[in-house]
C-alpha cells in the first residue's frame, strides 16, 4: 500500500498516473505478475527507450520496481507493481504534538503460540532451526527482522508514552505482511485477524506468499524460493470504527477501550484454527521485503474530558 498523508505529497504520483501508457503498463504488470522489459515493450508496441522513461516515472513515485534476474539468455530486467492499494488522506491530521510514534522490531513480541511451517531470522542468519516453534523463545528473537508461521499468533505490547492526563483517540499500526506457504505461492489466501487488548477487531485476507522477485531489502543470502516481500497494510482504530487501508472491517471503536496514559495496550496478529483460509502469516521488518520499516505505531491523543 502507498499511503499519501497530504494531497500535496502526491503530486508526483498524480503526474505518473496521468498517462494512458503508464496506466496500461500497470494493468499489464498486474495481469502478468511482472514481465521483463523487452516483453513489456513488445506487448505495448513501444520502443525500449520509451518504456524505460515511463518505468522511471513509475519507479520514482513507488508504483513499480525493477530487479535483475539471471535467465538462460543472460540477465533480464524484471518489472513488477510495487503496491496493491493507494490510500490518500483528504482530511488534515491532528497536530504533531498530539501524536506519539514508535516502532517495534518484528521479534519484540511479548507472547506467541505458533505452528509449523514457522521460523524467524535476523538480518544475518536464521535463528535456530526452521519449523521448530521452540526457537520463538530464543534470546536472539529480539533481533529478528522476519517471522512466519502457519497458524497461531504473535502479540506485541504497544509502547504507550503519551503525556499524563490524556486519552487515546486513535491507534494506527503499519506493517508489511503476507501469507505463509511452504516455499512460496502467490495464490495462497490467508485470513489474518487482529486483536486489541483481546478484543477482536476484524480480519484481512492476504492474497499470497510472494517470491516472484527478490524483495528490495531482502538479504542476498536469503533463499530465493522463500518469502521475499509482503504488502504494506495500515490498520486504524478511531472513533468511527476499525479500518484496513481506509476500508472499514468492523464497528469496533477506540472509545470502547477507554485508553489513557496509564493503559496497557496489546496488539495481536493471528491466524485462527477455524479461519476459512488458514494460510499462515509472515511479518517483514526493515531489512526484509519491500519497505524499510518495522512495525510502526502511531497513537493520537487529547486531554481527558476534551
Amino acid at each position: 500500500m502507498l499511503h499519501i498523508e497530504n494531497l500535496e505529497d502526491g503530486l508526483e504520483l498524480y503526474k505518473a498516473l496521468g498517462s494512458e501508457v503508464r496506466i496500461e503498463i500497470i494493468r499489464t504488470l498486474l495481469a502478468e505478475q511482472g514481465m521483463n522489459m523487452n516483453e513489456l515493450a513488445s506487448r505495448l508496441n513501444i520502443t525500449n527507450g520509451a518504456l524505460t522513461s515511463h518505468i522511471k516515472k513509475l519507479e520514482s513515485c513507488g508504483l513499480v520496481t525493477t530487479s535483475n534476474e539471471t535467465a538462460s539468455h543472460g540477465n533480464q530486467k524484471i518489472c513488477s507493481v510495487h503496491v496493491d492499494k493507494i490510500l490518500i488522506d483528504l482530511e488534515k491530521k491532528d497536530p504533531a504534538e498530539n501524536l506519539f510514534q514508535a516502532a517495534l522490531r518484528v521479534g519484540q513480541y511479548s507472547s506467541c503460540k505458533v505452528y509449523p511451517t514457522c521460523g524467524l531470522s535476523t538480518p544475518e542468519d536464521i535463528i535456530g532451526e526452521v519449523d521448530d516453534p521452540r526457537y520463538f523463545s530464543h534470546p536472539d528473537r529480539f533481533n529478528a527482522d522476519i517471522l512466519w508461521f502457519t497458524k497461531g499468533y504473535v502479540e506485541y505490547d504497544l509502547p504507550n508514552f503519551i503525556p499524563q492526563d490524556m486519552k487515546i483517540t486513535e491507534i494506527m499500526i503499519s506493517a508489511e505482511v503476507s501469507s505463509e506457504a511452504p516455499g512460496s505461492n502467490s495464490n495462497w489466501p490467508s485470513d489474518i485477524s487482529f486483536y486489541l487488548n483481546d478484543t477482536y477487531l476484524g480480519k484481512w485476507t492476504s492474497p499470497g506468499d510472494y517470491a516472484d522477485v527478490r524483495g528490495i531489502f531482502t538479504p542476498d543470502w536469503w533463499d530465493r524460493i522463500w518469502n521475499q516481500y509482503g504488502l504494506l497494510k495500515l490498520l486504524v482504530i478511531n472513533r468511527y470504527g476499525t479500518f484496513i487501508d481506509g476500508l472499514k472491517i468492523s464497528e469496533v471503536k477506540i472509545g470502547e477501550f477507554n485508553l489513557t496514559s496509564t493503559s496497557k495496550i496489546t496488539f495481536r496478529f493471528a491466524v485462527e484454527d477455524d479461519a476459512e483460509h488458514v494460510g499462515g502469516l509472515t511479518i517483514f521488518g526493515k531489512t526484509f521485503g519491500n519497505y524499510a520499516q518495522d512495525i510502526n505505531i502511531s497513537i493520537g491523543y487529547m486531554p481527558i474530558g476534551g
